[in-house]
């Protein structure tokens, strides 16, 4: 039997944003019964109309925005995992974002990693959605936030994730937890991190897409150049 995986396109869609290859490795997790094993970190909205990730991870470092969930779910076609907040903005006002986060087709809720258990357990009294906790260093309790409702981690701790995904595991080994646990881990810079990433245990792998938007443009302008 053939491998090869035939490709369908079109030329105007020929500059799609690719995920990392390798990611493909990995488990996946199943949201709402479709699995996600690359997703894209930006909030760049010309992105994510054009890539091939299976999900958007939208988290930003200011406050959550309704307009910017907006904008995001009017252009997605893939499910969105939508940052609440949970540092300077917790509480009810998360709780508030998460329900229109859901009401916007957010498949899932991502607090951050100053997000108190009282914060975790207002979410949980008004959304349906998986609510993902970032875990970003060894000091925080994984057991008291699984049982305040927090339904998978996302990983996030710079060029020391893999050791850190590994923590989670055996915490959650430790603890007598699930050992499927899900985990969403940052891939970091090139297919070497992202693979002790995948090692160490993550289901599914984020990826930035940093200045894509500029360097497609960039290309695509001294293209015209060369052409007229």
């Amino acid at each position: 039997m053939n491998e090869k995986i035939p490709n369908l396109s079109s030329k105007l869609r020929s500059d799609i944003v690719e995920t990392p290859e390798i990611i493909r490795r990995v488990s996946g997790i199943n949201l709402f019964g479709k699995r996600i094993k690359s997703i894209v970190y930006t909030t760049d909205v010309a992105v994510i109309a054009n890539c091939n990730a299976d999900a958007v991870l939208v988290v930003y470092p200011w406050t959550p925005n309704t307009r910017i969930l907006d904008a995001v779910s009017t252009v997605s076609n893939i499910p969105i995992l939508a940052g609440i907040g949970g540092g300077l903005t917790k509480g009810l006002r998360s709780a508030v974002v998460g329900f229109f986060a859901e009401e916007s087709g957010a498949q899932a809720v991502v607090l951050n990693a100053p997000t108190t258990i009282e914060t975790i357990q207002s979410v949980v009294k008004v959304v349906d959605v998986p609510i993902i906790y970032t875990v970003v260093n060894q000091s925080v309790d994984l057991k008291e936030r699984i049982e305040a409702g927090v339904k998978a981690f996302n990983v996030a701790g710079g060029k020391e994730t893999p050791a850190l995904v590994a923590w989670v595991r055996q915490e959650l080994s430790k603890n007598g937890l699930d050992p499927n646990f899900p985990i969403i881990a940052s891939g970091g810079k090139g297919d070497a991190q992202i693979m002790k990433t995948i090692e160490a245990g993550a289901n599914a792998i984020s990826f930035t897409a940093y200045g894509v938007t500029e360097a497609t443009f960039q290309k695509k302008m001294e293209q015209y150049r060369r052409e007229n």
